[in-house]
């Protein structure tokens, strides 16, 4: 009973301490804390809504950046697909091309190197013969009997005299020379129209050419543009001349080719006997400051010494002798005290190695000297393997053989049109060139004597040809048909052909004129031969355009 009024006492007591009328004033202050909530529960949400909205933005600016790069990746997709198929294409045609290219080229060159077969082969173009009278053989045997047979035997009596004369005038250039300073020269020898007897115009020309080789101990290094060294394209067919100490090896010490150190010392040359260009080499007829033979120094060393020479025996002539062109350094005439004159060219050479090829230093009568890169570039001929392979070749023709009356023929109409029309590029070493080939190609019987007018009208044909492709290959480089006796090099049967017509493709002014004169040549042809026929076919003389002498 007592606890449980206790309890009841306890609860009333409790009760009145806790009525909010015992303390109205600390009861107040709940509305206020209420209020402050609600308004922190109002900022809340605000903070809440604008991080929403932040949210929303953010997301939507992803994807419409995520939209962009898709877009993009697709695009850079279609655009390496038809970068792809255009690549595809490009390839193909690239390849389809160099095919087309590669085979045309073969096959030029097989038509080339061969002709021979079935006349028809020869017709490859000859849109330039239609509506041209051909000479038949009766007309061309009477011509080649009447204009040129009676040549022959005025060439052999000039060639035994100039012959004579250059081997007395070279002997005496030996004897004024320094044996230990000047060059040594050796005996000439005679190339070209003269001694291969297809020379036909007046007046006769010998071609003569000395090789010469410095003094000792000195050499001469050669180099051409297929000997592994870099030549440019519009080199083809030049070489430079190196004058070297015997004694020293071909490739040279590395220290000419590697920069030494100032602390390095080369064991094997000193600063004395070091290679260095000096005026030495200047007396050796090199270019200034270099080891490389200058074909102008040579020129006017070789001039002078020849009038040394001549100064010392012209008592014992009675002729004089002097240079006839300015512009070609060994053009020398005779002139006898009748009036009469004899020239020949006595030209300077360097030989190539063992070989009959020879570094010649210009020209005579051409226009090629311009054409040289410079003066220490020196053009390769091989005039005496020209010479030889025609002599071979002419033992297993048929008696009488009118290889060489092609030529003859050929060369009269090509002297006779240029004076009427002026010159051209075309010359007479391109119509010996297309011989060469055609000797080549065909069998020894289609060279008989009664074939003549077949022959020189595929002569016309393959130069027609090779005039309309703009090529015409050079006859022993690249050739690798030819034959073994002659002792050929084989570095130049290995080489890559070079084109004799290269230099006119981009001149096309010269090339033009070039085959404007071809053209004009054949449609004067039976009026250039008739003129000098004795009987002269109403037949042959109808649409021919016949022009004055």
């Amino acid at each position: 009973m007592p606890v449980g009024l206790f309890r009841v006492c306890l609860l009333v007591i409790t009760a009145i301490v806790n009525h909010p009328l015992f303390f109205p004033k600390e009861n107040g202050t709940v509305p206020e804390s209420t209020e402050e909530i609600i308004q922190k529960m109002k900022e809340r949400e605000e903070s809440l809504r604008l991080e929403q909205l932040r949210l929303e933005q953010e997301i939507a600016d992803q994807e419409a950046t995520q939209k962009a790069l898709e877009k993009a990746a697709v695009v850079v997709e279609e655009s390496k697909e038809e970068n792809v198929r255009w690549d595809m294409w490009t390839a193909l045609s690239m390849v389809i091309f160099l095919l087309i290219e590669l085979w045309r080229q073969d096959f030029q060159e097989g038509n080339w190197q061969d002709i021979g077969g079935e006349e028809d082969d020869m017709a490859v173009l000859g849109k330039a013969f239609k509506g041209v009278a051909f000479p038949d053989k009766a007309v061309l045997a009477s011509f080649y009997e009447k204009r040129i047979l009676g040549t022959t035997g005025d060439m052999a009596r000039m060639r035994e005299m100039v012959e004579g004369f250059a081997d007395d005038l070279l002997e005496a250039l030996r004897s004024v020379c320094n044996r230990d300073a000047d060059m040594e020269v050796e005996d000439c020898m005679g190339v070209g129209s003269m001694y291969e007897n297809w020379r036909v115009r007046k007046p006769f020309v010998c071609d003569l050419i000395v090789p010469f080789a410095p003094p000792e101990p000195y050499c001469f290094r050669c180099q051409t543009w297929c000997s592994g060294d870099s030549f440019p394209p519009d080199e083809q067919g030049y070489g430079t001349i190196k004058v070297c100490r015997a004694d020293e090896d071909a490739t040279g010490c590395i220290c000419d080719k590697t920069k030494l150190g100032e602390d390095m010392l080369c064991l094997l040359h000193s600063e004395v006997s070091s290679t260095r260009p000096s005026r030495e080499m200047e007396d050796l007829l090199c270019f200034k400051n270099t080891q490389y033979l200058d074909s102008d120094q040579v020129m006017k060393w070789f001039q002078i010494a020849v009038t040394k020479a001549w100064n010392r025996i012209s008592h014992k002539y009675e002729f004089d002798l002097s240079f006839s062109l300015l512009d070609s350094p060994g053009a020398l005439k005779i002139k006898f005290k009748s009036g009469k004159s004899v020239a020949f060219n006595l030209t300077p050479v360097v030989q190539y190695e063992n070989s009959d090829v020879y570094f010649i230093s210009h020209f005579p009568r051409s226009n090629l000297a311009a054409d040289i890169p410079s003066s220490t570039h020196w053009f390769l001929t091989f005039a005496v393997y020209e010479r030889r392979f025609i002599q071979l070749v002419s033992k297993t023709l048929p008696a009488n053989a009118c290889h060489v009356s092609c030529l003859q023929i050929l060369s009269f109409l090509h002297g006779k049109q240029c004076s009427l029309t002026g010159p051209s590029g075309l010359t007479n070493y391109h119509l010996k060139t297309v011989l060469l080939h055609l000797l080549q190609a065909r069998p020894s019987q289609d060279w008989a004597p009664e074939k003549l007018e077949a022959r020189l009208q595929d002569m016309l044909k393959f130069l027609e040809k090779c005039l309309h492709e703009k090529k015409l290959c050079h006859f022993f480089i690249g050739n690798e048909k030819v034959p073994a006796e002659l002792g050929f090099p084989i570095i130049f049967q290995r080489a890559e052909p070079l084109n004799l017509f290269r230099p006119f493709v981009l001149r096309r002014d010269i090339y033009r004129k070039m085959v404007d004169t071809f053209h004009e040549m054949l449609r004067n042809m039976s009026a250039l031969i008739n003129e000098y026929t004795v009987h002269i076919p109403l037949a042959h003389t109808n649409g021919i355009r016949k022009e004055p002498l």
